[in-house]
């Protein structure tokens, strides 16, 4: 016997939103029924055989009462888009719920918040908080007692150390490393591949050395 799953409505009609739709549908109680969108943003009618609904038509169509919500964006405007759909979702009634994949490891006493999306081959150890519209993209390590606020972006193969506190809004893009106790203030920007050893203050754009040639040639390496 098949078991019973719950509707529910995607915020967006992008990628992001089309990859909710697979993950949701394949490895979730939920069921996705509809895509919903800004009027202004309204480009077609149907994706992925659901239908796409104007957002100022969603309380008629699907009452708060009968389906769940997910906020599907990307990191644009450093989060500030996604924000503010899964804020104005919120508002409107609708309960918006997180998706975490089977094959991510996470452990019993996990402290996540709504609308986040954790993917799969994350592993987040015990005592880490993770707020409200969080994306975890695949292949993260997020450490003991780290806390990842609200509306952050976490790119794939990321390391976040014990201890580390991201405030809202960052970005962190892939390959990153942020050190143990570090402390990243909110709105931030930390580059592909940056090693961050030590705090940054809010609104800052951090960014890896660019990689330079070496004077010696690959033909005289000896370790590789």
């Amino acid at each position: 016997m098949s078991k019973p799953t719950l509707p529910l409505v995607i915020f967006g009609a992008g990628q992001i939103a089309e990859l909710a739709w697979f993950y949701f549908t394949h490895d979730s109680a939920y069921t996705p029924v509809a895509f919903v969108v800004d009027r202004q943003f309204l480009r077609e009618t149907h994706l992925l055989g659901l239908p796409v609904i104007p957002f100022d038509e969603l309380s008629e169509r699907f009452p708060q009462d009968t389906v769940h919500a997910f906020a599907a964006l990307s990191y644009a405007n450093i989060n500030a888009v996604r924000a503010r759909a899964f804020n104005e979702l919120r508002t409107a009634g609708y309960r918006c719920v997180s998706y975490v994949s089977s094959r991510a490891t996470v452990f019993p006493d996990l402290r996540i918040g709504d609308n986040c999306f954790i993917l799969e081959d994350n592993t987040i150890q015990p005592f880490a908080t993770i707020g409200d519209n969080v994306t975890l993209w695949s292949g993260n390590h997020i450490g003991h007692h780290s806390v990842i606020e609200d509306h952050c972006f976490i790119s794939s193969h990321v390391v976040v150390s014990g201890g580390v506190k991201i405030g809202a809004n960052c970005f962190v893009g892939v390959n990153s490393t942020i050190r143990d106790h570090v402390t990243i203030g909110a709105r931030c920007v930390i580059g592909a591949g940056s090693l961050l050893d030590r705090d940054a203050d809010a609104e800052g754009v951090y960014t890896a050395v660019p990689a330079e040639r070496s004077r010696v040639p690959s033909s005289r390496l000896r370790s590789i």
